[in-house]
């Protein structure tokens, strides 16, 4: 009987360790997202390929590039792979790829705040599955699942409305 408990209890104990843990730090990163996002709310941001107001006689426009890979814990891989059994949308996946979006975003934006520049336009963002889709495939049977996102975009300095 105690065998048994053990043998139950363990992986629970240690989904629900998984679980706390995982939820807890993805909490603390999107707080931390949020707060450097207010730190970065002044610059303009555009997806246009030109610089709408560029400022002549500033310094010359710079190409910039970010990059963030943010994983997935083990609990939202064992979780995804139920939902592949039984199909729909994998939540946890999703919140995983947004995080990397705005973390490469940001990276972007506070390296052009740093080096002076008040804009960014062409903003482009190009996405990789890194670790694997988590079930099986292949040889790639249960690797932890992660998203890289490479964020460019061109920092210039525009002209500041009276």
């Amino acid at each position: 009987m105690l065998d048994l408990i053990i043998g139950i209890g363990t992986p629970l104990v240690l989904l629900a360790l998984g679980w706390f843990v995982g939820r807890s730090r993805e909490k603390r990163h999107f707080q931390e997202l949020d707060r450097r996002e207010q730190l970065c709310q002044d610059m303009l941001v555009t997806q246009l390929k030109s610089f709408p107001s560029y400022v002549f006689g500033e310094k010359p426009p710079r190409m910039l590039v970010g990059e963030a890979v943010i994983a997935t814990d083990y609990l939202k891989s064992f979780l995804a792979g139920l939902r592949n059994i039984f199909g729909g949308e994998v939540l946890s996946y999703e919140t995983m790829i947004v995080r990397a979006r705005r973390e490469a975003t940001l990276r972007i934006l506070e390296q052009a705040q740093r080096e002076g520049y008040n804009a960014i336009c062409n903003l482009r963002l190009e996405t990789a599955d890194i670790g694997g889709s988590g079930v099986s495939n292949g040889n790639r049977k249960n690797q932890k699942v992660m998203s890289a996102i490479l964020a460019s975009a061109t920092a210039y300095n525009a002209a500041q409305s009276p």
